[in-house]
């Protein structure tokens, strides 16, 4: 309290002494000099930043659908909650699959019994086509002896033939039932896959979102979602650039080196949140003349939230001896940007500069100005080329 009535006298006595100087003046016959606000122009090393909007991302996003129709009988997680990759989420009425299942096996044990008959009539015919090739070269000999007639031998011999294409479609036969096993085998792994899916996991850890099938319900293969996962540890931002800040920005990416990246939420101002750059876009959008960057962030926090609007600062390099002035000294103009400069005779001087880039409450000067040079704040409304002015002293901070 004592402060503020400090800085209220203090400002009276200014007021007072600016009126006693500006009687001093109109007596003198120019005009009144005008109290303004003065501050030194800086000489610094400012960072290279580069301040745009930007939105979060979620590192990645799975849609978590069913591969295979059924009844949702469970629901193993609550809504937003965090889980983890492998984690038990749904699970789908298994009996049908497990019939199946069933269904299949028994398919395997049935062809292979007949793979066994088939091997078996295999095998007996082999046997019985030795016994029938040797009667066959006996009767042939007989015959030759004329002991048996020739109908003999050629009956001999066509039973010999005939046996062996019976063998040929024994081997036929067992081809064929061990191609039924495979089918049957592939039907199996099929039949376990189907089982399998009736218990969906998660995959891939992050946040759940909104349930958006029911237990209860039936659900389609690859049909409507029933969840959303968003991983949002580690978390991205994206946001562009000007086309013209391209090059160097590519070129401080392309040498490996670390471009660091600062946002803060629009809704909720604070400390920044600290990350890097990670992924420069391969096209310049047309329309908007800009370059999409991403950003990666730890967010160990979970304070940057997927959709969220953020302030971003990317950090580009150093730039020495900038000079740096306060940000509401700069004036519009219809010549452009320009500044109050206070001269040695206390009047001021109307002076064109170059805008750099816009740091917190400051601005880096690029053209038109020097660094000591003393520039009006506050108090321009009243001032013209040539204007004297009375320089306001500094009020002291006042306690909370």
């Amino acid at each position: 309290m004592v402060r503020k009535i400090q800085s209220v006298l203090l400002l009276a006595a200014v007021f007072v002494a600016a009126a006693c100087s500006a009687k001093k003046a109109q007596t003198a016959g120019g005009p009144p000099p005008v109290p303004v606000a003065v501050a030194t122009a800086a000489s610094e090393s400012v960072p290279v930043e580069i301040r745009v909007v930007g939105s979060v991302e979620p590192s990645s996003t799975v849609q978590i659908k069913s591969q295979i129709a059924g009844e949702l009988t469970q629901v193993h997680f609550t809504e937003g909650q965090n889980v983890e990759k492998g984690q038990l989420l749904f699970e789908i009425d298994a009996r049908p699959y497990e019939e199946a299942l069933r269904q299949a096996e028994a398919n395997v044990a049935r062809d292979q019994a007949q793979l066994n008959q088939a091997e078996a009539t295999r095998l007996r015919d082999i046997a019985s086509l030795k016994n029938a090739a040797a009667d066959a070269e006996r009767y042939a000999a007989l015959q030759k002896e004329g002991v048996v007639s020739r109908q003999q031998a050629d009956a001999s011999r066509t039973s010999a033939d005939v046996l062996k294409e019976s063998i040929s479609a024994d081997e036929a036969a067992v081809e064929s039932a061990r191609a039924s096993i495979n089918a049957d085998v592939s039907a199996v792994a099929t039949a376990k896959l189907n089982l399998a899916y009736c218990r969906i996991e998660a995959p891939a850890s992050g946040r759940t979102g909104n349930l958006l099938v029911n237990a209860g319900n039936l659900v389609k293969v690859n049909d409507v979602p029933l969840v959303v996962i968003n991983r949002i540890a580690p978390i991205f931002v994206s946001f562009g650039v000007p086309e013209d800040q391209l090059a160097e920005v590519r070129a401080r990416y392309a040498s490996g080196s670390r471009l660091d990246v600062e946002v803060t939420p629009q809704d909720a101002p604070g400390a920044p949140a600290h990350g890097v750059l990670t992924v420069v876009d391969n096209t310049v959008d047309n329309t908007t003349g800009t370059i999409k960057l991403k950003a990666t962030f730890p967010n160990d926090d979970r304070r940057l939230w997927p959709g969220q609007f953020v302030n971003v600062v990317l950090t580009l390099n150093m730039q020495k001896d900038a000079t740096v002035i306060p940000s509401e000294a700069v004036q519009a103009g219809q010549q452009g940007s320009f500044v109050y400069v206070v001269k040695a005779d206390r009047t001021v001087e109307a002076r064109l500069v170059k805008v750099g880039q816009a740091l917190e409450r400051r601005v880096v000067i690029d053209k038109g100005l020097a660094a000591g040079e003393r520039v009006v704040t506050d108090g321009q409304l009243l001032l013209f080329p040539g204007a004297p002015v009375f320089e306001l002293p500094a009020l002291p901070k006042t306690g909370a």
